[in-house]
Protein backbone atom coordinates (compact mmCIF):
# COMPACT_ATOMS: atom_id res chain seq x y z
CA UNK A 1 0.00 0.00 0.00
CA UNK A 2 2.86 2.37 0.88
CA UNK A 3 4.23 1.43 -2.47
CA UNK A 4 1.41 2.60 -4.16
CA UNK A 5 1.06 6.00 -2.42
CA UNK A 6 5.08 6.63 -2.88
CA UNK A 7 3.81 6.89 -6.46
CA UNK A 8 2.23 10.14 -5.88
CA UNK A 9 5.21 11.65 -4.77
CA UNK A 10 3.61 13.79 -1.98
CA UNK A 11 5.85 16.70 -0.01
CA UNK A 12 3.41 16.92 2.95
CA UNK A 13 1.57 14.01 4.81
CA UNK A 14 -2.02 15.09 6.73
CA UNK A 15 -3.58 12.96 9.49
CA UNK A 16 -6.72 12.65 11.71
CA UNK A 17 -5.05 14.62 15.16
CA UNK A 18 -5.69 18.08 15.83
CA UNK A 19 -3.25 21.53 15.25
CA UNK A 20 -2.65 21.22 18.83
CA UNK A 21 -1.72 17.83 19.08
CA UNK A 22 1.10 18.81 16.69
CA UNK A 23 4.45 19.24 19.37
CA UNK A 24 3.03 15.77 20.18
CA UNK A 25 3.31 14.51 17.10
CA UNK A 26 7.00 15.95 16.34
CA UNK A 27 8.60 14.52 19.31
CA UNK A 28 6.94 10.96 18.61
CA UNK A 29 7.96 11.66 14.85
CA UNK A 30 11.61 12.28 15.82
CA UNK A 31 11.96 9.65 17.81
CA UNK A 32 10.01 6.90 15.18
CA UNK A 33 12.58 8.32 12.96
CA UNK A 34 15.57 7.32 15.14
CA UNK A 35 14.34 3.68 15.33
CA UNK A 36 13.15 4.59 19.20
CA UNK A 37 9.48 4.37 19.28
CA UNK A 38 7.35 1.00 19.99
CA UNK A 39 4.22 1.90 17.89
CA UNK A 40 2.63 -0.86 20.21
CA UNK A 41 3.17 0.20 23.19
CA UNK A 42 0.81 3.35 22.23
CA UNK A 43 -2.75 4.13 22.41
CA UNK A 44 -4.06 3.84 18.94
CA UNK A 45 -0.34 2.45 18.00
CA UNK A 46 -1.60 0.40 14.55
CA UNK A 47 -3.47 3.56 12.88
CA UNK A 48 -3.51 4.77 9.72
CA UNK A 49 -1.85 7.99 11.55
CA UNK A 50 1.60 5.70 12.36
CA UNK A 51 1.06 2.98 10.04
CA UNK A 52 0.79 5.02 7.16
CA UNK A 53 1.67 8.78 8.00
CA UNK A 54 4.84 8.05 10.03
CA UNK A 55 5.83 5.35 7.88
CA UNK A 56 5.54 6.93 4.47
CA UNK A 57 6.99 10.35 5.54
CA UNK A 58 10.15 8.49 6.92
CA UNK A 59 10.73 6.59 3.80
CA UNK A 60 10.11 9.49 2.09
CA UNK A 61 12.41 11.85 4.47
CA UNK A 62 9.66 14.37 4.88
CA UNK A 63 9.12 16.14 8.00
CA UNK A 64 6.58 15.34 10.66
CA UNK A 65 2.95 14.28 9.37
CA UNK A 66 1.01 17.57 10.11
CA UNK A 67 -2.55 17.27 12.30
CA UNK A 68 -4.90 19.04 10.31
CA UNK A 69 -8.28 17.71 12.00
CA UNK A 70 -11.13 19.07 14.02
CA UNK A 71 -12.23 16.91 16.55
CA UNK A 72 -15.97 16.79 17.31
CA UNK A 73 -17.87 13.41 17.87
CA UNK A 74 -21.59 13.24 16.63
CA UNK A 75 -23.17 9.91 15.87
CA UNK A 76 -25.09 8.22 13.21
CA UNK A 77 -27.87 7.57 16.02
CA UNK A 78 -28.00 10.79 16.79
CA UNK A 79 -30.64 11.58 14.46
CA UNK A 80 -34.02 9.04 15.22
CA UNK A 81 -37.62 10.72 14.96
CA UNK A 82 -39.26 12.82 12.33
CA UNK A 83 -41.00 12.51 9.17
CA UNK A 84 -39.16 10.73 6.41
CA UNK A 85 -36.99 9.25 9.29
CA UNK A 86 -37.45 5.69 7.10
CA UNK A 87 -35.68 7.38 4.23
CA UNK A 88 -32.25 8.27 6.71
CA UNK A 89 -32.63 4.92 8.21
CA UNK A 90 -32.43 2.92 4.84
CA UNK A 91 -29.81 4.99 3.46
CA UNK A 92 -27.83 4.07 6.61
CA UNK A 93 -28.44 0.32 6.07
CA UNK A 94 -27.50 0.60 2.48
CA UNK A 95 -24.52 1.99 3.65
CA UNK A 96 -23.97 -0.70 6.29
CA UNK A 97 -24.55 -3.52 4.01
CA UNK A 98 -22.00 -2.52 1.56
CA UNK A 99 -19.42 -1.06 4.59
CA UNK A 100 -19.68 -4.00 6.94
CA UNK A 101 -18.63 -6.99 4.67
CA UNK A 102 -15.42 -5.57 4.17
CA UNK A 103 -14.91 -4.91 7.65
CA UNK A 104 -15.39 -8.40 8.54
CA UNK A 105 -13.12 -9.55 6.42
CA UNK A 106 -9.97 -7.56 7.00
CA UNK A 107 -10.35 -8.56 10.51
CA UNK A 108 -10.60 -12.27 9.33
CA UNK A 109 -7.70 -11.93 7.27
CA UNK A 110 -9.83 -12.73 4.27
CA UNK A 111 -9.04 -9.54 2.91
CA UNK A 112 -5.47 -7.69 3.25
CA UNK A 113 -5.45 -3.44 4.94
CA UNK A 114 -4.70 -2.61 1.07
CA UNK A 115 -7.82 -4.42 -0.60
CA UNK A 116 -10.02 -3.13 2.47
CA UNK A 117 -8.48 0.82 1.95
CA UNK A 118 -8.77 0.49 -2.14
CA UNK A 119 -12.52 -0.95 -2.14
CA UNK A 120 -13.86 1.45 0.58
CA UNK A 121 -11.76 4.34 -1.47
CA UNK A 122 -13.97 3.38 -5.06
CA UNK A 123 -15.80 6.30 -5.91
CA UNK A 124 -19.08 4.31 -5.59
CA UNK A 125 -18.86 3.72 -1.79
CA UNK A 126 -17.59 7.08 -1.41
CA UNK A 127 -20.63 8.42 -2.71
CA UNK A 128 -22.72 6.04 -1.05
CA UNK A 129 -21.13 6.71 2.25
CA UNK A 130 -21.49 10.69 1.65
CA UNK A 131 -25.37 10.43 0.63
CA UNK A 132 -26.31 8.80 4.30
CA UNK A 133 -24.87 11.62 6.28
CA UNK A 134 -24.87 14.92 3.89
CA UNK A 135 -28.03 14.43 1.94
CA UNK A 136 -30.42 12.13 2.87
CA UNK A 137 -30.95 13.43 6.23
CA UNK A 138 -32.37 16.52 4.79
CA UNK A 139 -35.62 14.39 4.12
CA UNK A 140 -36.02 14.22 7.99
CA UNK A 141 -38.14 16.83 9.16
CA UNK A 142 -40.07 17.53 12.34
CA UNK A 143 -38.47 15.38 14.91
CA UNK A 144 -35.60 15.26 17.96
CA UNK A 145 -32.42 13.99 18.74
CA UNK A 146 -31.77 11.03 20.56
CA UNK A 147 -31.24 11.61 24.23
CA UNK A 148 -28.23 8.60 23.68
CA UNK A 149 -27.24 9.62 20.62
CA UNK A 150 -23.28 11.22 20.69
CA UNK A 151 -23.05 14.88 19.82
CA UNK A 152 -20.22 17.08 20.79
CA UNK A 153 -20.85 19.56 18.28
CA UNK A 154 -22.84 22.65 19.93
CA UNK A 155 -24.27 25.03 16.79
CA UNK A 156 -26.68 26.69 19.28
CA UNK A 157 -30.32 25.79 19.18
CA UNK A 158 -32.00 23.01 16.86
CA UNK A 159 -34.51 24.23 14.66
CA UNK A 160 -36.40 20.85 14.97
CA UNK A 161 -38.70 21.74 12.26
CA UNK A 162 -35.34 21.43 9.91
CA UNK A 163 -33.96 18.57 12.22
CA UNK A 164 -32.42 16.47 9.37
CA UNK A 165 -30.59 19.50 7.83
CA UNK A 166 -29.37 20.48 11.00
CA UNK A 167 -27.67 16.91 11.52
CA UNK A 168 -25.99 17.59 8.31
CA UNK A 169 -25.08 20.40 9.73
CA UNK A 170 -23.06 19.03 12.53
CA UNK A 171 -21.14 17.27 9.76
CA UNK A 172 -20.35 19.67 7.65
CA UNK A 173 -19.07 22.31 10.17
CA UNK A 174 -16.55 19.56 11.34
CA UNK A 175 -15.28 19.33 8.05
CA UNK A 176 -15.45 23.18 7.04
CA UNK A 177 -12.85 23.40 9.58
CA UNK A 178 -10.84 20.54 9.06
CA UNK A 179 -10.19 22.45 5.22
CA UNK A 180 -9.72 25.56 7.11
CA UNK A 181 -6.70 23.64 8.54
CA UNK A 182 -5.50 21.74 5.56
CA UNK A 183 -5.47 25.39 3.91
CA UNK A 184 -3.64 26.83 6.69
CA UNK A 185 -1.14 23.90 6.72
CA UNK A 186 -0.27 23.92 3.23
CA UNK A 187 0.53 27.93 3.39
CA UNK A 188 2.19 27.38 6.54
CA UNK A 189 4.66 24.66 4.69
CA UNK A 190 4.26 26.10 0.90
CA UNK A 191 3.84 21.60 -0.06
CA UNK A 192 2.83 21.37 -3.73
CA UNK A 193 1.75 17.42 -3.48
CA UNK A 194 -0.13 17.12 0.25
CA UNK A 195 -1.61 13.10 0.92
CA UNK A 196 -4.73 13.61 3.30
CA UNK A 197 -5.38 10.82 5.36
CA UNK A 198 -8.70 10.73 6.63
CA UNK A 199 -11.60 8.48 7.59
CA UNK A 200 -13.65 7.93 4.44
CA UNK A 201 -16.75 9.82 5.79
CA UNK A 202 -14.78 12.72 5.69
CA UNK A 203 -13.33 12.24 1.49
CA UNK A 204 -16.15 13.65 -0.66
CA UNK A 205 -16.81 16.59 1.08
CA UNK A 206 -13.13 17.38 1.14
CA UNK A 207 -13.04 16.51 -2.36
CA UNK A 208 -15.67 19.53 -2.92
CA UNK A 209 -14.26 21.83 -1.13
CA UNK A 210 -11.03 21.10 -2.66
CA UNK A 211 -12.21 21.51 -5.87
CA UNK A 212 -13.86 24.65 -5.70
CA UNK A 213 -10.74 25.90 -4.45
CA UNK A 214 -8.78 26.64 -7.81
CA UNK A 215 -5.21 26.54 -6.24
CA UNK A 216 -6.27 22.59 -5.74
CA UNK A 217 -6.22 20.01 -7.90
CA UNK A 218 -7.70 16.88 -6.68
CA UNK A 219 -6.30 13.44 -6.80
CA UNK A 220 -8.29 10.45 -5.52
CA UNK A 221 -6.77 8.13 -3.59
CA UNK A 222 -8.70 5.28 -6.10
CA UNK A 223 -5.86 7.02 -8.42
CA UNK A 224 -3.28 5.08 -7.10
CA UNK A 225 -5.25 2.32 -5.12
CA UNK A 226 -6.52 -0.24 -7.53
CA UNK A 227 -9.43 -2.38 -6.29
CA UNK A 228 -8.74 -5.95 -6.24
CA UNK A 229 -10.72 -7.84 -8.71
CA UNK A 230 -14.15 -9.50 -7.57
CA UNK A 231 -14.12 -13.60 -8.56
CA UNK A 232 -16.89 -14.32 -11.06
CA UNK A 233 -19.70 -16.91 -9.73
CA UNK A 234 -18.83 -20.35 -11.57
CA UNK A 235 -21.91 -21.56 -13.43
CA UNK A 236 -22.82 -25.26 -12.30
CA UNK A 237 -23.44 -27.73 -15.21
CA UNK A 238 -26.74 -29.60 -15.01
CA UNK A 239 -26.95 -33.02 -14.21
Amino acid sequence: MRAQLRRFQPDLILVEAEPKEQPQLDSLYAAYQQGQLQLAALPYGRSERYQIGFALAKELHLPAPQGVDYMTSTSQGLLSTGRNIAVFKQGLQELQAAARPLRRQVQHDSLSVYEYLALINQPALVALSHRALFNTPAYVTSGTFSASGTNTNDLGRVDTAYIGAHYITLFYNRNLKIYSNLLRAQQKTRAQRLLVIFGQNHVKVQEELLSANPTYRVVPAHTYLKAPARPRAKARKAS
